[in-house]
């Protein structure tokens, strides 16, 4: 079987894996990193979505193996219970969540739109979270928390 070894949240990971392993399995199963959410496994829903080399990827199409050497971020990697990430904290705030189970790829794509564009427009980011699919809240309050998160970040 391959080594992998990898950054995630920080720290340095070596595991053996079976070649076919996704990340999002490794992280969940492997790591107990559950914050990152199995959706579909088609790369459809985006709710496995983490940074990976500074990128918002989708875990769940992401071979284990083609993460080697690589700097993996998930939902666990940007904040904590006492100090939420802005985009974390914007979410709570505006409401930009209802039953959570897209929240963890919809945050940290955001966090991947914010990292590259500090000021998007209401258009940029409904364009940006096309791939990340929630059945509850109908996306505006989750456009405002992005929004939110961007001006509370350039403060």
């Amino acid at each position: 079987m391959p080594t992998v070894t990898l950054t995630v949240n920080g720290q340095k990971v070596t595991r053996e894996v079976e070649a076919r392993r996704l990340l999002v399995q490794l992280l969940r199963e492997d790591m107990g990193l559950t914050g990152t959410h199995v959706g579909c496994d088609t790369t459809q829903c985006g709710c496995c979505t983490v940074l990976m080399n500074g990128d918002a990827v989708k875990s769940c199409t992401v071979l284990a193996v083609q993460a080697e050497g690589a700097t993996v971020v998930s939902i666990e990697g940007i904040g904590t219970p006492e100090k939420l990430h802005p985009v974390q904290q914007s979410f709570h705030e505006k409401h930009g969540l209802q039953c959570g189970f897209c929240t963890p790829g919809m945050v940290m794509n955001s966090v991947d739109l914010l990292q590259k564009n500090p000021s998007p427009t209401e258009t940029d980011v409904r364009h940006w979270l096309e791939g990340n699919l929630c059945r509850c809240t109908g996306y505006h309050n989750i456009v405002e928390a992005v929004l939110h998160a961007s001006e509370t970040m350039k403060a």
